[in-house]
């Protein structure tokens, strides 16, 4: 491991990184991190500008330590009526099953950081210690701006190319995202082809490809796994799945099940509920949208809209086949209890094993 560790010496925190998490982290979660030693993280990618300030402060009450804010970078969707209609098509017969007809339209649910001004204003003026960017990169201006107040930047890559791209752009850090990782892929261009590196094969590459500290993500359920990312070069290990079982996080009881049984043994990545790739608890919506006869998905975030539309539907019934469940391949290993008391496990199993 890294006797000298400039990253973590900064913020003061043990190697222990807990993933944003869009839609399952809250200021309770990432609080609880932070005040444990790690450095918690709030996912705002879906949140509106209001929602995410306030998620900010709210965080702020329940803690003095630094936590990152990340947000998404994905390029605006390509809208394609007779593509978002094929899939609508295909989707009926699942709203169909629920009582329910397919929408005729849907929508671009979330706006990117590259173009959301407001999102970009509010996180100058709360400026939190971190800002982490998910599927691309801010521009230029933007970056230098967000430095220039005092913000430390990190990026998520798949590939060496996206990391190169990074240190490039002047980013302080790099998330090193195998394919292990649940939730969304970080990367770039999802039309290009996607090497599929594990964690550790990615970070092996970077951290000798690259100059900047780099994170490993992917996979990292426990102290053991922290400990071969830092052996590896790793600066800290981002853990996502292993938090979601947290009381603190906002998983609904259904993930919770799922995730305790023996369906976290079986994910898949696939691009059928948002439209970008992301690793879930594989179940009917994804088994039916990835049948032979499928066609594309439509673009991310507007088939996400759809996927939304569904599940809102089959909740009222309670029906939890069509939920985006998302979590890595090493979900049969996580473990239910407050933060505070996973990272202090954590800690013990790092330095003791």
């Amino acid at each position: 491991m890294n006797a000298h560790n400039s990253f973590t010496e900064r913020f003061g925190i043990q190697p222990i990184i807990q993933a944003p998490m869009a839609g399952v982290s809250t200021p309770q979660l990432a609080a609880a991190v932070s005040n444990a030693g790690g450095l918690g993280a709030l996912g705002i990618g879906a949140s509106s500008v209001a929602q995410a300030q306030q998620l900010i402060r709210e965080t702020r009450l329940l803690t003095n330590a630094p936590f990152n804010v990340n947000v998404f970078c994905h390029a605006p969707a390509q809208r394609d009526a007779i593509k978002e209609h094929a899939w609508l098509h295909h989707l009926d017969e699942l709203f169909v099953e629920l009582g329910a007809k397919a929408p005729t339209q849907i929508d671009e649910i979330y706006t990117s950081f590259i173009e959301d001004e407001a999102m970009f204003n509010m996180l100058l003026n709360e400026r939190p210690a971190v800002v982490s960017f998910h599927f691309g990169l801010p521009s230029s201006e933007k970056l230098s701006a967000l430095k220039q107040a005092g913000i430390y930047t990190i990026a998520t890559a798949t590939n060496l190319q996206e990391a190169q791209s990074i240190e490039l752009a002047g980013i302080d850090t790099i998330v090193a995202q195998g394919i292990e990782a649940g939730g969304h892929r970080g990367m770039f261009n999802p039309a290009l082809i996607d090497e599929l590196l594990s964690t550790s094969e990615l970070v092996r590459l970077l951290v000798q490809q690259t100059q900047l500290p780099v994170i490993a993500a992917g996979g990292i359920m426990d102290g053991l796994g922290i400990k071969a990312a830092l052996d590896l070069g790793a600066v800290a290990a981002q853990l996502g799945t292993a938090f979601i079982l947290c009381p603190e996080s906002a998983a609904n009881a259904s993930y919770r099940e799922n995730l305790k049984s023996e369906r976290a043994s079986f994910t898949k990545l696939t691009s059928v509920l948002s439209g970008r790739p992301a690793r879930g608890i594989i179940n009917r919506f994804i088994t039916h949208g990835e049948s032979i006869e499928a066609p594309t998905p439509a673009a991310y975030p507007v088939a996400y809209d759809a996927a939304k539309q569904l599940n809102a539907i089959a909740n009222k019934l309670d029906n939890h086949q069509f939920a985006a469940q998302w979590a890595g391949q090493g979900a049969p290993f996580a473990r239910e209890m407050p933060a505070e008391r996973l990272i202090r496990i954590l800690i013990d199993e790092l330095y003791v094993s």
